[in-house]
């Protein structure tokens, strides 16, 4: 029986790469943008505040990283007071139905930071943003934002100099963690499911409400967004894994339900007690 070819769609971002893999182009375009990045005044001035967190936290007890699936909503968020929170994206469409606020939030996609600018921009949450948003002049520059470079080196265990998105924010946050000088960190709301589906990484445009976060207008009608790359993504915990693991830490999962297996699982309220 012959096997039937699927068509194609002319939008997947595999068809728009190049054909040969270039490491003289890959090289100079990853240090020709970290040298346009450290010719501006806003570099060294969130590479300090970058430093000034550099193992802040060495030897505390543990911190919990916010994903944004809809799980997050069965997480109790009570059992969080006194814990270093990290909160991802668009974590303040939570703030109406809760009284929980992170520690931190971290935001490197360009469509994120720039439907958030508002709430970014007159919030005293400290904010972890890539670069983007400053040059884009949509981020204003205040001693609470530090702006971070990505390239595509890996792990960062010093977030100073650049981080690697990983495809996911969520790697980007174990690496601050990292970075900070916490080695048990729990993730919840990690759902690693998508309730769209299509090519990895293609921008869409929202078209009905967002059923793949913890809020129906995460994505609202008419958003631009990407599609996610859960492979890659899991390629990214992995080594966070590894790194944390090598440095006698852990990452866990207190996410209830979800697909992600890549760390082991936790009940929030276990890894809070001990």
């Amino acid at each position: 029986m012959p096997v039937s070819q699927t068509i194609p769609d002319p939008d997947n971002p595999i068809l728009k790469s190049r054909e040969t893999i270039n490491p003289y182009r890959s090289a100079l375009r990853s240090a020709g943008s970290r040298l346009l990045w450290d010719l501006r005044f806003e570099s060294w001035r969130s590479r300090r505040i970058l430093n000034s967190w550099k193992d802040k936290f060495s030897g505390a007890d543990k911190a919990v990283i916010l994903c944004n699936g809809p799980s997050l909503l069965k997480s109790d968020l009570s059992l969080l007071d006194g814990v270093f929170t990290f909160g991802l994206n668009k974590i303040n469409l939570l703030f109406d139905r809760s009284d929980f606020r992170p520690s931190c939030i971290v935001s490197v996609n360009p469509f994120v930071i720039s439907q958030n600018a508002e709430f970014f921009n007159k919030t005293d949450i400290q904010l972890f943003l890539d670069n983007y948003g400053v040059k884009k002049k949509e981020i204003k520059a205040r001693s609470n934002v530090a702006f971070m470079h990505s390239s595509t080196a890996g792990f960062a265990r010093d977030c100073s100099m650049s981080i690697d998105q990983g495809y996911t924010v969520t790697y980007v946050a174990l690496q601050l963690a990292f970075h900070m000088g916490f080695r048990n960190v729990a993730l919840i709301g990690a759902d690693h499911n998508f309730a769209v589906n299509g090519p990895a990484n293609k921008t869409v445009v929202a078209d009905k409400e967002d059923e793949s976060h913890f809020d129906p207008n995460y994505f609202a009608i008419g958003s631009k967004w990407q599609l996610p790359d859960l492979f890659q993504s899991e390629v990214s915990y992995m080594r966070a894994k590894q790194t944390y693991e090598a440095f006698g830490g852990r990452v866990l999962n207190a996410t209830d339900g979800g697909k992600l297996e890549v760390f082991p699982r936790i009940r929030l309220e276990e890894f809070i007690r001990e």
